[in-house]
């Protein structure tokens, strides 16, 4: 079995090396427009997801509503809980920055390309897979503020909720509507030039990531962060995942969910948007000092879910074709 190395991965790792070598290029400073770039980007970004949306399959994927509930409660529910859990033993503010980065971790929305890549891969259930992967970044701009604006005050930056819900109704809301409303005139052009799309929605990933690392290398925000906090952080990404994967598992057995939903309420509920992350990191926080951190523990679960869940899928699709 080939496990293949995601490239984008591989792109973020350049991206922050680049970030830590030009830092200057993505301050406030700077005379390059990057916040200008990225802000314009993200509303494409958004304009384009509306775009591929199809409205009649999304009413018909709310029918199998048992699964979608477990998606969604996977998504919105366990993982913020799971990480709850951990608060209590929180004892000074560098390990509250890095809870609040896991937490905000576990607020975001599912991914749509790579959850419907492995439910394909394993012979899950596509179409529902499709369903809940995109309703789910539509939930998360309700969702991912209100759940980040119960701490948020604990940490020193502005969250001014009336500033942050204009943000997202004119980057994300407004861009997104007029792309379901233009679906039926050139969703089928944006289904042809998907990749291309990707391609865009990657580029400006990258993007943020760079300014969002450069700023904090800039202020020397990782001088804190030591070796063995990344080996902890990493490991705590593992544990997180792991622990949501089973229990979603475990919840689909438990309301009868034949193998192909399981599946998919598996790979589609464990799974967190870096695009949502990297944009609603920008949005909530802006050009607070610690943002690289608190997109750390993100950029790591990205790596780590795509690493697994390749692995789980290429078992389970063959175990689905040697036993039918």
């Amino acid at each position: 079995m080939k496990i293949k190395i995601d490239k984008f991965v591989l792109f973020i790792i350049v991206a922050i090396a680049v970030a830590y070598i030009f830092p200057q290029w993505g301050t406030q400073d700077s005379k390059i427009p990057i916040n200008t770039i990225s802000t314009i980007g993200i509303s494409l970004i958004f304009f384009f997801y509306g775009l591929k949306l199809n409205p009649r399959q999304l009413k018909e994927g709310l029918k199998n509503w048992k699964l979608h509930l477990l998606v969604q409660a996977s998504t919105f529910l366990i993982f913020p809980l799971l990480v709850l859990l951990v608060h209590p033993f929180i004892q000074n503010e560098e390990q509250e920055t890095i809870w609040l980065a896991f937490f905000f971790l576990a607020a975001l929305p599912s991914t749509v390309s790579s959850s419907v890549v492995m439910v394909s891969m394993a012979k899950g259930n596509i179409p529902a897979a499709i369903f809940n992967a995109s309703i789910s970044g539509i939930i998360g701009i309700v969702l991912t503020p209100l759940w980040m604006g119960l701490f948020v005050n604990d940490i020193e930056t502005e969250f001014d909720f009336t500033d942050i819900y204009i943000k997202l109704i004119v980057q994300i809301i407004v861009p997104v509507i007029i792309g379901l409303l233009l679906n039926r005139f050139f969703g089928s052009f944006a289904q042809k030039h998907s990749s291309k799309l990707t391609l865009f929605d990657k580029s400006i990933i990258l993007l943020i990531i760079y300014k969002s690392f450069a700023q904090s290398f800039e202020d020397n925000i990782f001088s804190s962060v030591s070796i063995l906090d990344l080996i902890a952080i990493l490991v705590g990404v593992i544990l997180l995942f792991l622990t949501a994967f089973y229990l979603t598992g475990l919840l689909a057995k438990k309301i009868h969910l034949n193998k192909e939903d399981q599946i998919t309420a598996q790979f589609c509920g464990t799974k967190k948007s870096l695009v949502h992350g990297t944009v609603f990191s920008k949005i909530l926080f802006g050009n607070m000092a610690s943002i690289g951190i608190i997109l750390l523990p993100l950029m790591l679960f990205h790596a780590t879910q795509i690493l697994i869940i390749s692995i789980v899928a290429t078992k389970l699709g063959v175990r689905k074709l040697d036993n039918p």
